[in-house]
């Protein structure tokens, strides 16, 4: 096996020999001022500080993939009024006042955002609401303006009639002017390299290229390494032009060889694709058998997936994982984003990242290539410019859904008699990425290797490795990652040869959020391919709080944790769970033969979801079909295995 092999210290109590300087020559006599050659023969040894000569990442960032301003012609529509500015100024910690008049602040700042709107018709709603004359020549775009002057229900109306006409390829031409397009993204881009402060704030250049034929989510969004000087050369890639990814991966190709610059793409949650997200046959934009070109363009240029979001937690589904005891949560899984084609059962084994995660493995074998090797990131998608993501401090989807007595029973969207409903929405979720620094490069360059995980909202601190050696002492350590590095690989990363008579064993800490709820437990979620081509999967229960407590049963369960919410007040206490959890965790059931993956899902107690607090703020009394407690999440990218061939 090739392990990643860091130029790292020894972790403190490794009984490591330290020398003292020798005794100083004449002029220092308490021997204490270290001579040249002192100094050349330390830096030959182990330092004394555990926290010297680390060169991996040692702090996780938090950021948002995801995040819409008025440049997006949905978000416009559906009222927001605030841009990348505020956005910005929001994930840095500043308070902003919302597009209804909130004051809105997060409770701690971001390390980095990606403002991703629209690239279909960027900054063009704008234009249209201000009653530009260019654009309201065209008739259909003059009665949108019509519309958005009349407000309320018409203008609601209104949005959904833009988002129809993106999902069916009928957005009048006037609104996808490319010269107008450059003028909003040079903006933007200005705007982004004002707000970037490498080593304090991140502004990530981005956007989101917005496939929904026929209302069937397949959007995508495109991250940048580079300054604005390179990501400027070229205007981003539309719908206007395709609604096929692999036209956009063509497109991202050609930007790098084009600009010598660097692109990846982020999967959107797939619960909206109707099935079409993770093709295992046939390739959904013409019909045909996958190629194995599809699989090796599929992940050069897509390494990561956004696994949860507002509109939905897409980890799995309870009819893909029945033995998940947790497999049922923040599930949305209604239909297509325009609600025209109702969700059937066979669509979801194509839209949930766990079984992706499968399919990859099986795909492998047939082709070569795994074209769903990706990490998981959390991200919002909010259409309000803020990226809040916290239950008590919920903005909402869209402006429309921005905190009120009724957003609870408001309806999300409404297409033709179908509605998404308010209360259903997710607040959630976040990214966290382990890199060197927080620069542009360095978070991308983290993307890149999928040292990365996906959060609820919660900022859980969350480390995966795995490896042929750990042992259980090395979870008594207070600086797991000098192990972690040295022993394994991280989370993303690959194990393969296993040796002789060994099982893979994985290093896995969690530290709570300080301002959320303890930890529940620590689960290992595996997957692995069978000699006759079918996956499987299991969940393993290897960490817990309330260990004194509870233990696992026969069978691997673990007893609930319990549960102190009190809904008339919002309010839980942190008497259940533990605030830390660490463990080595060695398969028991690995078999050297088979082909398999490993990720951690990290459990929060039971707390209140936002819906409990706006019942409490504004006195009202919710529906019985609200869910109206969570337990939050992390879910870690996975480790995968490979036989020797």
């Amino acid at each position: 096996m090739k392990t990643r092999v860091l130029t790292v210290i020894a972790m403190v109590g490794l009984g490591a020999a330290f020398a003292l300087p020798a005794l100083a020559s004449e002029g220092d006599p308490v021997g204490i001022v270290p001579t040249e050659d002192d100094v050349a023969n330390a830096n030959m040894k182990r330092p004394y500080s555990p926290y010297a000569g680390r060169n991996y990442p040692t702090q996780v960032y938090w950021g948002d993939t995801h995040v819409h301003t008025n440049n997006s012609l949905d978000a416009r529509g559906f009222g927001v009024i605030i841009g990348p500015e505020e956005a910005y100024r929001f994930a840095r910690g500043e308070e902003v006042t919302t597009s209804h008049g909130e004051l809105f602040k997060l409770s701690r700042p971001l390390d980095w955002l990606v403002v991703a709107d629209h690239s279909d018709g960027m900054g063009a709603m704008k234009e249209i609401i201000a009653g530009n004359p260019r654009l309201l020549a065209d008739p259909t775009v003059r009665g949108w303006h019509k519309a958005f002057a009349a407000g309320g229900e018409t203008a609601f109306q209104a949005t959904m009639e833009v988002i129809n006409a993106f999902a069916l390829g009928n957005t009048p031409e006037v609104v996808l002017d490319r010269e107008f397009q450059q003028t909003v993204w040079d903006e933007y881009i200005d705007i982004a390299e004002e707000f970037n402060e490498p080593g304090v704030f991140t502004a990530i250049i981005g956007y989101e290229w917005t496939s929904t034929e026929d209302g069937n989510n397949l959007h995508r969004n495109v991250l940048y390494r580079d300054d604005g000087d390179v990501a400027r050369k070229m205007v981003p890639y539309t719908t206007a032009e395709s609604f096929n990814p692999e036209e956009l991966w063509k497109w991202m190709e050609r930007y790098e060889h084009k600009t010598d610059g660097r692109v990846l793409a982020i999967a959107h949650n797939g619960n909206m694709s109707n099935g079409i997200m993770f093709p295992v046959e046939t390739n959904p934009d013409s019909g045909k058998p996958l190629t194995g070109d599809y699989m090796k363009n599929r992940i050069r240029w897509e390494p990561i997936y956004e696994v949860t979001q507002i509109k939905g937690d897409g980890e799995t589904h309870p009819l893909l994982s029945p033995d998940d005891e947790f497999a049922d949560f923040e599930t949305l899984a209604l239909g297509n984003l325009n609600l025209t084609v109702v969700k059937e059962d066979a669509m979801l084994k194509y839209e949930y990242a766990r079984q992706a995660l499968r399919d990859g493995l099986a795909i492998e074998q047939q082709f070569g290539t795994n074209p769903y090797k990706f990490g998981m990131v959390g991200s919002t998608d909010t259409h309000t410019a803020l990226a809040a993501a916290e239950e008590e401090n919920y903005i909402g989807k869209h402006a429309g859904t921005e905190p009120s007595a009724g957003r609870w029973d408001h309806p999300m969207a409404k297409f033709a008699g179908r509605q998404y409903d308010g209360w259903a929405m997710s607040a959630s979720g976040y990214a966290g990425v382990w890199a060197t620094e927080n620069t542009r490069k360095a978070l991308f360059d983290a993307m890149q290797r999928k040292e990365v995980y996906a959060t609820t909202g919660p900022r859980m601190v969350v480390r995966f490795w795995g490896g042929w050696e750990f042992e259980a002492k090395d979870a008594m350590s207070r600086l797991p990652a000098e192990t972690g590095y040295t022993k394994g690989v991280p989370m993303g990363g690959d194990l393969s040869d296993a040796p002789e008579g060994k099982a893979p064993s994985f290093l896995i800490a969690a530290v709570k959020d300080p301002y959320s709820g303890n930890l529940d437990r620590i689960q290992v979620v595996k997957g692995w391919l069978n000699a006759d081509g079918s996956t499987s999967e299991k969940v393993y229960n290897v960490a817990w709080g309330d260990a004194d407590k509870r233990a696992l049963d026969a069978d691997g369960n673990l007893p609930a944790v319990g549960n102190t919410v009190d809904l008339a007040t919002a309010t839980w206490t942190n008497t259940i769970g533990d605030p830390e959890l660490m463990t080595v965790w060695t398969d028991p059931d690995f078999d050297p033969s088979q082909s398999a993956f490993y990720y951690a899902r990290v459990m929060e107690i039971p707390t209140p979801r936002w819906v409990v607090y706006d019942a409490v703020r504004y006195g009202v009394e919710l529906g019985d079909e609200v869910w109206k407690t969570l337990q939050e999440r992390a879910y870690t990218s996975p480790i995968w295995y490979t036989p020797a061939e």
